[in-house]
């Protein structure tokens, strides 16, 4: 079953900042706990097609993930393709756009995402063997949450410094819209301002110009 991720960004930059958030959160749901709390490294890929990623990567997924896999190469325009390296967990993340949004930024995507018992850099290997090349790699800290039934994520990012995603996770594209409406207005009730998808392309843009700079470190840069 296809799922459709409906994130909404919030640029906070300060540790300050990400602090007014947490207290915020805690006071419009006293439950709301840290769920996880980990370190991650994201690559970012260009350049090949979902047909040979899927040909390369069959062999290390389940039969159920092949197929959705499948589905992805036969419906998505556009997609973004990364590997993630969480604690000691390597996935393979699919985004493919919805509508008029970015598939590597866009509030509405369908996604896939499977664990493959490979690697970061095993998995790497592979993506590029299918003709990928490397867009970037970025590197962050995170804190998850679970507010309200609201997946909300607290990130210190390399280059972006301090960032919050606020998500729900759909199984229908009918539900796409309203999701979106109640993200933003719990967004609304801690302060969180959306982070309009221009000035995130930019950021974005800026970041893989130049992530071999800020890439594992804690250096911010600011883009309008």
């Amino acid at each position: 079953m296809q799922t459709y991720e409906v994130e909404i960004k919030s640029l906070l930059g300060s540790p300050e900042r990400a602090q007014e958030i947490r207290d915020a959160l805690k006071k419009v749901d006293p439950d709301c706990e840290v769920t996880s709390h980990n370190t991650q490294l994201n690559h970012y890929f260009e350049g090949g097609t979902l047909g040979k990623l899927a040909g390369v990567t069959a062999q290390h997924l389940s039969k159920q993930a092949n197929v959705k896999l499948s589905e992805f190469v036969a419906n998505a325009k556009e997609f973004s393709v990364r590997t993630r390296e969480k604690d000691n967990s390597v996935l393979l993340v699919v985004k493919a756009s919805v509508g008029d949004d970015t598939s590597a930024n866009g509030v509405s995507r369908l996604e896939f995402e499977e664990q493959i018992p490979l690697g970061l850099d095993e998995l790497d290997r592979l993506i590029l063997s299918a003709g990928f090349q490397y867009q970037a790699k970025w590197s962050r800290e995170r804190e998850e949450y679970l507010c309200k039934g609201i997946n909300v994520c607290l990130d210190k990012n390399a280059g972006y410094g301090y960032l919050a995603e606020f998500e729900r996770v759909v199984q229908d594209a009918a539900e796409v819209e309203s999701a979106r409406k109640q993200l933003k207005e719990f967004m609304d009730s801690v302060g969180a301002t959306e982070l309009p998808q221009d000035r995130l392309e930019r950021m974005f843009a800026f970041y893989n110009s130049h992530w071999p700079e800020y890439y594992g470190t804690d250096k911010i840069f600011t883009v309008e």
